[in-house]
């Protein structure tokens, strides 16, 4: 059988969040049951049918790339970091919904990732809030990914998702909140099935297509 062809998605938030567990459940449909820190950079593989049911439908692996770290790390740990960080066709972005900082921090970690020359300082912040435009020419494929719902009490549920719909927003992405502990979340046919479907689809166009939906050479 031949190779399948495969895109590169990173998986970035800070330690604590839930980015392993998320990524076993992307890549094994099963709840991780003793979660570790990631030291370095942790590789699944997710098979992904590109455009299923239709004419076009074909069979991708999904690398997903959980790259460890806190994004307030020294400048030599982001330096090695910054490996990981080549070639990539998508970015989830995880964050935990209970922790208004790790959703803040997704700003500092998506510019790291997506310019990786540029030390992510303080030009992050206009007037107190982060500047849209920074994000207004990306190119990559972008998900948010909240994590811990079911920690939040229904009486402030409304509230944290109004605050992270903004977040998600902002970076003109798409976004899923959920419990890593219960894989009824992304069970097939829901819409946060659905949403991640049509995420890794936009990843595979971007690598494997041109715009006028030619099929291109990238290897």
């Amino acid at each position: 059988m031949a190779a399948l062809d495969r895109v590169k998605v990173l998986v970035l938030g800070d330690s604590g969040v839930g980015k392993s567990s998320l990524v076993h459940l992307l890549c094994q449909n099963q709840v991780l049951g003793n979660p570790s820190w990631t030291v370095g950079c942790s590789v699944d593989i997710r098979i992904h049918d590109y455009k299923e049911g239709t004419p076009e439908e074909k069979t991708y692996y999904i690398e997903l790339w959980d790259v460890g770290g806190s994004v307030d790390s020294a400048s030599s740990v982001k330096s090695t970091r910054a490996v990981f960080y080549n070639l990539l066709n998508g970015i989830i972005l995880v964050h935990d919904l209970t922790n208004k900082k790790s959703s803040q921090n997704l700003y500092r970690w998506s510019l790291e990732a997506l310019n990786r020359d540029v030390a992510p300082t303080g030009v992050l912040v206009t007037n107190g809030d982060y500047d849209r435009e920074q994000f207004a020419d990306n190119q990559i494929p972008l998900l948010v990914i909240g994590t811990k719902l079911d920690q939040i009490p229904e009486a402030k549920r409304n509230e944290v998702l109004t605050r992270t719909a903004f977040l998600a927003e902002d970076f003109n992405a798409e976004e899923i909140n959920l419990d890593c502990t219960n894989p009824r979340y992304l069970a097939a046919g829901s819409s946060n099935a659905v949403k991640l479907s049509r995420f890794f689809d936009k990843v595979i166009e971007k690598k494997y297509f041109l715009r006028d939906g030619n099929q291109v050479c990238d290897f």
